[in-house]
C-alpha cells in the first residue's frame, strides 16, 4: 500500500478496512479483525481456504507470514508519527505445528516499547528491535512463533 495513500486513510477503521482490499492480503486470505483507535493493538486473521493451503492440506507457510507482516511497523509508524523512519528489517518464523482452519495474530504495542523506541532513537541512533508474535489456532494452541526484526530511527534535520 503506497505511502501516498496514507492521508486519504482516517483513523484505525478506515486502515483496517484499506488494508482488507489489499491486494497480497486478499490473495493470501488474511483479514483485519481489528485495529485500535490508538494504533497500540491490531489484530489479523485468516481462515484456511483452497488458495492458501499447501500440498499436504495444512495453512502454505507463506500465508502463515504473511498474516504477521507488516503490523508492528505500522502501528509504530502511527505512534512515532512522520519524524521517525521505521522499516520491517528482518523476520525468522518456526512451525510448531500444522495450522488448518482459523489462525490469528495479536500485536500489541506497550508504553514500555515505545518509551524504549523514543529513547534509543532521540538522537538519529538507529534502534533494531526484535518482537515476537505468535499465531494461534481457534482452540488457542501455537501453531507459530515468528519474530519481527525492525529498523527505526528519527529523522535528521
Amino acid at each position: 500500500m503506497s505511502r501516498v495513500l496514507w492521508p486519504l486513510i482516517r483513523g484505525a477503521r478506515g486502515l483496517a478496512r484499506a488494508l482488507n482490499w489489499y491486494g497480497p492480503y486478499l490473495g493470501a486470505g488474511v483479514r483485519v479483525e481489528y485495529i485500535s483507535e490508538d494504533f497500540r493493538e491490531a489484530r489479523v486473521s485468516m481462515v484456511q481456504r483452497w488458495y492458501n493451503t499447501n500440498y499436504v492440506g495444512t495453512h502454505f507457510g507463506g500465508s502463515l507470514y504473511a498474516l504477521t507482516d507488516p503490523f508492528y511497523m505500522l502501528l509504530l509508524m502511527r505512534n512515532l508519527g512522520p519524524d521517525h523512519i521505521v522499516w520491517d528489517k528482518a523476520a525468522s518464523i518456526d512451525f510448531v505445528r500444522p495450522g488448518r482452519g482459523r489462525v490469528m495474530a495479536t500485536f500489541r504495542l506497550t508504553d514500555t516499547m515505545l518509551e524504549e523506541v523514543r529513547t534509543k532513537t532521540a538522537h538519529g541512533e538507529k534502534y533494531t528491535p526484535t518482537w515476537p508474535v505468535e499465531v494461534i489456532d481457534e482452540e488457542g494452541l501455537l501453531v507459530a512463533r515468528v519474530e519481527k526484526t525492525l529498523y527505526i530511527r528519527r529523522k535528521r534535520g
